[in-house]
């Protein structure tokens, strides 16, 4: 699997996303053994965040400590934008831990821009550094303008930045991602299949042939996409079946000729465009 920069440690390009993992009682075993399964194939960086299920998929990450070593796991979690000053920002950590059964983040990230000043956001994470109970701290749904207000704050180092992105969601290629390799800040992408959002990718049939032509699902080849370059993809599965097809995507090479032919499907960017999120 392709290993890729962040928090200045190297991890696999294919992370693990929880959004809608453990609301479900009945089938919270079900995602915590494909949970597993990524994590006993190399995929061992999990995004989860305090939002998810009111703290339910946190609470169900926490459980993966009773077969997997908590140090293998790179672990990421977010916090409301609401909980952003210092003193509430440091109650809803305290609270996302004890529900992850660990006792240190390796990553932090502000969910979406609020209304707390920046200045007092990153007063507050950088306290929380100092502590040991994160490592790293970025943010989520930030676009250019957020993240040049971010970086205009003193002592506030931005790891990773948290967006929307897929074939049909290509906005950040103009000039987000750019800035993100410009400033060393890792860009991670959520929903690759646009799933969360309730308006699913299409699929003309030109689609179909080419991911039939590389014996693979439409999914795969949606997936394997994202992680081209350098942009740390998070789907979600919720079977072990699911989590084996995604592992599949994350060795399949797509060639400049594969993605031509997606181009023409699914343009990039010519002009700004606004950063949507789910």
């Amino acid at each position: 699997m392709k290993m890729i920069t962040l928090a200045g440690q190297q991890v696999p390009q294919l992370g693990l996303g929880t959004w809608g993992l453990g609301e479900n009682k009945a089938t919270a075993d079900t995602a915590l053994a494909a949970l597993q399964a990524g994590i006993s194939a190399g995929a061992t960086v999990i995004d989860t965040a305090e939002m998810y299920g009111d703290g339910a998929a946190e609470t169900l990450v926490g459980r993966l400590w009773q077969t997997v070593p908590r140090d293998r796991v790179f672990l990421i979690s977010k916090f409301y934008p609401w909980h952003a000053d210092p003193t509430e920002m440091r109650v809803a950590l305290l609270n996302s831990l004890r529900r992850l059964k660990t006792d240190y983040l390796d990553l932090y990230l502000l969910h979406w821009p609020g209304d707390t000043p920046l200045a007092a956001t990153v007063q507050g994470l950088n306290a929380l550094k100092k502590e040991g109970l994160i490592r790293a701290y970025g943010v989520s749904n930030f676009d250019v303008a957020d993240v040049q207000k971010w970086l205009a704050v003193p002592d506030a180092p931005l790891t990773a930045n948290e967006v929307l992105y897929n074939v049909a969601e290509r906005g950040i290629e103009f000039d987000l991602l750019p800035r993100h390799r410009q400033r060393g800040i890792t860009t991670i992408g959520y929903s690759p299949f646009n799933s969360g959002s309730g308006d699913s990718i299409p699929v003309p049939d030109s689609l179909k042939a080419l991911a039939a032509e590389k014996g693979v699902t439409v999914h795969q080849l949606l997936l394997a996409w994202t992680m081209r370059t350098d942009v740390l993809s998070i789907p979600k599965a919720s079977t072990v079946a699911h989590m084996t097809a995604n592992l599949a995507a994350a060795d399949l090479t797509l060639s400049p000729t594969d993605l031509a032919r997606i181009d023409q499907l699914f343009p990039g960017p010519t002009r700004k465009m606004p950063l949507h999120e789910i």
